[in-house]
């Protein structure tokens, strides 16, 4: 989708927001930022104070966009924030809304990711052309679980816990590619190179930190535990793959 409009972005400020904003930029699009807080406007990207779960500010913030990639969320409440979102995004004529979702948000039983798949069921019902991508969790954050749990004098070690972490900056950069196209709903999922168990993970990471620590199996318990051990929260055949390996993360991030 080619347009002179600004692309406004949700959590622009965030992980995956700090690599799509420069990718906007970098494709000579104006990008606004839609935050908690605004500040003043930098290389290309203007700022807007907002509040998506208070509905407050939102109209503003969307004044002359026809683009949205909606990258902002929270551990609870991203329904409520995308309702409120899509809402606005109606009444001001937005003609493409892009969603970032997660893998298995509608095959877990967890809270927070069904909070997820009720945003998509907002996108998707919001007579908005629309485009949604579901991610594997990042990288970025699978290295902060495992470097708070070697924090422990015992590692607990989940049994039947398999992540495939992915780059965000990969992810961002996929991101940006649909924002640029034409809406296509539900593409096909991206995930990492590799399926790890939890062991491999924390094993990776204290070789790169130089730490020992005895590890501890711990069993994940009730309909999450038994789901989780199916690999529900894993990509589905046919997905994208991307191809920094945990090993090559942690390299960069964590020696």
């Amino acid at each position: 989708m080619t347009t002179t409009s600004p692309i406004l972005v949700t959590g622009g400020t965030g992980t995956l927001g700090s690599h799509a904003v420069p990718l906007l930029r970098d494709a000579g699009h104006e990008v606004r930022v839609l935050s908690r807080h605004g500040r003043a406007a930098e290389n290309g990207v203007s700022y807007v104070a907002a509040d998506l779960l208070k509905g407050e500010g939102i109209e503003a913030a969307l004044e002359g966009v026809e683009t949205v990639l909606h990258l902002a969320g929270g551990p609870k409440g991203d329904d409520e924030a995308t309702r409120n979102l899509v809402r606005a995004a109606s009444r001001a004529g937005v003609r493409h809304l892009v969603y970032i979702s997660v893998i298995g948000a509608d095959r877990l039983p967890v809270k927070w990711l069904q909070s997820k798949l009720a945003a998509e069921q907002a996108v998707s019902e919001s007579g908005i052309p629309w485009t949604t991508l579901r991610a594997a969790q990042f990288h970025d954050l699978t290295l902060k679980m495992v470097r708070g749990m070697a924090k422990l004098p015992v590692v607990p070690v989940p049994g039947g816990l398999r992540l495939e972490p992915v780059d965000s900056r990969e992810v961002a950069a996929r991101l940006v590619e649909l924002t640029l196209g034409e809406a296509a709903g539900l593409v096909p999922d991206i995930a990492g190179p590799r399926v790890y168990d939890m062991a491999e993970l924390i094993r990776g990471y204290l070789k790169v930190s130089g730490k020992r620590r005895p590890k501890l199996p711990v069993r994940l318990p009730g309909k999450t535990g038994r789901a989780y051990r199916a690999g529900e929260n894993l990509a589905l055949e046919g997905s994208l793959t991307g191809k920094l390996t945990w090993e090559d993360f942690l390299a960069e991030h964590a020696g």
